[in-house]
């Protein structure tokens, strides 16, 4: 693909209003009517750098550089820089101020496709340029550094809004009061005046049609190349230090890419395996969805969302609570820190740690204990992996892990650090996981995320990332053995655990987990085979619970929804790239086989009557009748043997020898054999594992009233 073309109309001095100007000057440079043509400082970074450290230029070092972009490589190197420069210098000898910020103003890329002021007051604000007000030309003046971050942005984008309204805004306030105060009133706004102004409305943007015509392209495949083009383009200005963006947008770029037309389409598909939403708008479910290759950590299908002017893209940018899917973090932090598969710990419901206000539960309610790290995340179970979380050098160590596997640095600040992290209280987005993820399958070397595989400047000229080496050799996180067991441990969630809706139909091993927030506010499942790993994370914009039309809010969980979304894209992502059914390595068994569990705890007060000596000869078998008394069915007789049944049959509560009956399940089969107070159990009517569909997921996380509640699942 190609960054695209722009639209442009030029404009006269006289046509420039004052609140314009202001607000570029204010941003760009407030001494422009003063300063020099060149930035001194920025030479001398030219010169020491040999070109590449860039040098905060002067407007009419800018205005050279788009002006004259054909005279002027795009790749930026000690002879480029060196001819913009003087460029510059006889810009400023044979122009005044005025002229020069007029062809800026006019060559200077805003976003939205225009190029130029006229444009971009069109674009932005519907308006004449003459039209425009204080807070509208203060607003196209902040935005020229980065355009293609603002042309869209909008409440609810979780860091290019926060920006724009914190640090930005703010900042050209100061500046235009301060350029007030220096330039005796002729420029900028009085203190008062600035500080008033507030962040403008801007028109809506579509540029789908845009896009869909120069990719060729039906209408209704262009929200897909809408969230393409602006992944590519902010990966393309992260990744490559040396291109800029006024050149990106106005002279063009070839840049290849690992997106794969197909899989993109089919991870649309993927997510019409779930029902309707019930209790809420259609428009309002964030559907996530990325895969990774992880021999390489190529990107090869994402899905943005159904309409890029309105959704933050779902997959790359949205973020949710993790839940139950960070447990594997923990599990490589065990793992690496010499605590084997086979520990065993705690798993007993309802337990009580350190600093939590209210007890941790597993989502069944029930008590595992012991419990082993395999069947911990088979059946993801709760305290157990918050009291692991506890055992590991520090927690830290587990956010340090996450990140090292591939999550966003970002992510692991979304929440308070706390032995809850085991349950997912971090937000993270599809790319953090399919990213993480990808380092298990691929035997613990991570390979950042990426799509961008080439880019070339307008000469044909092949760019250098400033990240090559990480992406030709990738990075050993974890040893093969530790990514070996945690992924054999997660062979369980998808074999006999909640995850089992993943299975792919031609049997090849899959590795995954599940994921569920307090209330289903989120839902993931995150999983792998040996060639591809995709993520699947389900929220709402307004961050409320999930529900949909047969699965009510009680019956979401990542096993009953985000992993059916899994498995349709797989079973069509493994026959477009024809990938083989390769089996993962086995599991090694590192670390240690500790034991945290508890042990049974002797009886605190002795008995005051001496044990009888043991007799010397061996007893005899118990007779039925010494186990109960056949003249009293069951009834008590004083005798403290219980009484038998009418056919005088012995009791298999108390008779070791006595056969269990076959047939459905009795007190004895329920309580044990020596439950005296045993009640037959009432019928219920609640619908079994199999009735709702989410075979063994059934660990709702929770704990209690606590003040957060991370995950309720898996």
């Amino acid at each position: 693909m190609t960054t695209g073309e722009v639209q442009r109309v030029s404009v006269e001095t006289d046509e420039i209003p004052q609140t314009v100007v202001n607000g570029v000057l204010a941003a760009e440079q407030d001494g422009f009517y003063d300063d020099p043509g060149i930035d001194i400082m920025g030479i001398g970074r030219a010169i020491a750098f040999g070109g590449s450290a860039g040098g905060g230029s002067t407007i009419t070092q800018q205005m050279a550089r788009n002006y004259y972009t054909n005279e002027l490589s795009s790749e930026q190197t000690y002879s480029r820089k060196i001819r913009e420069i003087f460029i510059a210098i006889k810009l400023d000898q044979d122009l005044d101020k005025d002229e020069i910020l007029t062809m800026y103003l006019n060559t200077i890329y805003f976003g939205r496709g225009a190029s130029g002021i006229e444009m971009a007051a069109e674009r932005y604000f519907d308006k004449e340029l003459d039209e425009l007000d204080d807070a509208e030309g203060a607003f196209l003046g902040l935005i020229i550094q980065q355009p293609s971050k603002f042309e869209n942005v909008q409440e609810g984008d979780d860091f290019w809004y926060t920006y724009l309204t914190e640090e930005r805004w703010p900042y050209m306030q100061r500046q235009l009061a301060r350029m007030h105060e220096d330039s005796g009133g002729e420029r900028g706004l009085s203190e008062d005046q600035a500080m008033a102004l507030e962040i403008p409305t801007r028109v809506e943007y579509n540029p789908e049609g845009e896009i869909a015509q120069e990719e060729g392209e039906d209408s209704e495949d262009t929200a897909k190349y809408g969230y393409v083009r602006q992944a590519v383009t902010s990966e393309v200005l992260r990744r490559y230090e040396n291109v800029d963006e006024q050149v990106l947008a106005i002279g063009g770029y070839r840049v290849e890419t690992s997106l794969n037309s197909q899989l993109m389409d089919a991870a649309s598909r993927a997510f019409e395996e779930l029902p309707p939403v019930s209790g809420f708008e259609q428009e309002e479910l964030m559907e996530g969805l990325t895969a990774i290759d992880p021999a390489t950590g190529q990107i090869v299908a994402f899905h943005g969302g159904d309409d890029v002017v309105t959704d933050t893209d779902n997959s790359l940018i949205h973020r949710t609570q993790a839940g139950s899917s960070y447990k594997p973090y923990v599990l490589a932090t065990a793992l690496s820190q010499n605590i084997g598969l086979r520990t065993q710990l705690d798993g007993s419901n309802a337990r009580e740690f350190p600093g939590l206000v209210s007890p941790v539960s597993n989502s069944d309610n029930a008590d595992h204990n012991p419990t082993d790290l395999i069947d911990s995340t088979a059946n993801s179970i709760n305290t157990s992996y918050v009291d692991l979380a506890t055992r590991v050098d520090s927690l830290d160590s587990i956010d340090e892990m996450a990140v090292n596997l591939g999550v966003g640095e970002e992510q692991v600040t979304s929440s308070a650090r706390g032995p809850l992290i085991a349950l997912g209280t971090h937000a993270v987005s599809a790319l953090d996981q399919a990213s993480a993820y990808a380092t298990f399958a691929n035997g613990g070397d991570h390979f950042p995320a990426h799509m961008v595989t080439a880019v070339y400047d307008g000469e044909g000229n092949l760019l250098e990332p400033n990240d090559l080496d990480e992406i030709e050799s990738g990075d050993p996180v974890i040893s093969d053995g530790v990514a070996a067991d945690a992924t054999y441990a997660m062979r369980q969630v998808v074999e006999a655990g909640g995850g089992d809706a993943a299975r792919l139909s031609d049997g090849r091993p899959v590795a995954g987990k599940t994921g569920t927030s307090s209330s289903a506010v989120s839902a993931w499942f995150v999983g792998y085979t040996p060639n591809l790993t995709a993520a699947v994370g389900l929220s709402r914009s307004t961050a409320e619970p999930l529900a949909f039309e047969s699965v009510g809010n009680s019956a979401v969980f990542g096993g009953s929804t985000s992993a059916l979304v899994w498995k349709a894209f797989m079973e069509e992502a493994v026959g477009i790239l024809e990938l083989p059914p390769d089996d993962f390595p086995p599991p090694q068994y590192v670390g240690e086989e500790m034991n945290f569990a508890p042990t049974p705890t002797a009886s605190e007060e002795p008995s005051e009557d001496p044990s009888e000596s043991p007799s010397e000869d061996p007893s005899e078998s118990p007779s039925d009748d010494d186990l109960c008394d056949p003249n009293n069915q069951g009834n008590g007789n004083g005798n403290g043997l219980p009484g038998c049944d009418d056919d005088g049959e012995c009791d298999p509560r108390f008779d070791l020898n006595c056969e269990i009956p076959s047939g459905p399940p009795g007190p004895s089969d329920e309580c044990g054999r020596f439950d005296l107070d045993c009640q037959e159990p009432e019928p219920t009517t609640d619908p079994t594992d199999d009735d709702t569909g989410t075979g063994n997921e059934r660990n709702r996380q929770g704990v209690g009233n606590a003040l957060v509640r991370p995950s309720r699942e898996d």
